[in-house]
């Protein structure tokens, strides 16, 4: 399985990645920026991604918003350390535009 994370935090990108790898033998690939992250979803779309929602430059309601328009057809979850009223609103917003969102979770992961 292929997954993008996408988080302006590197020691979270780290963590998530090494969670995954424990997890079974996936192909991650990190972002910490929405605009990288946007030109390597339209190259090689991953079949999950985890997205972080308070990033600075492109935040993850605009990433989300951009990546539904390029018709990104993957499953999504969400991360974020904002409130979980916030979360659940981002998630009903993302699945408005058409995006499979698997889950909302807030940061720090336990």
């Amino acid at each position: 399985m292929r997954v993008m994370l996408l988080d302006d935090d590197k020691f979270m990108l780290e963590v998530l990645a090494d969670m995954l790898v424990e997890l079974g033998p996936h192909e991650v690939v990190a972002e910490t920026d929405g605009r990288r992250a946007l030109v390597a979803l339209r190259l090689r779309p991953p079949d999950l991604l985890i997205c972080d929602l308070s990033m600075p430059a492109m935040d993850g309601i605009d990433f989300l918003r951009a990546a539904a328009a390029q018709q990104y057809g993957g499953c999504v979850v969400l991360l974020s350390g904002v409130d979980g009223a916030v979360l659940r609103t981002a998630a009903r917003l993302a699945e408005a535009q058409g995006l499979a969102i698997l889950d909302a979770c807030a940061k720090p992961l336990a």
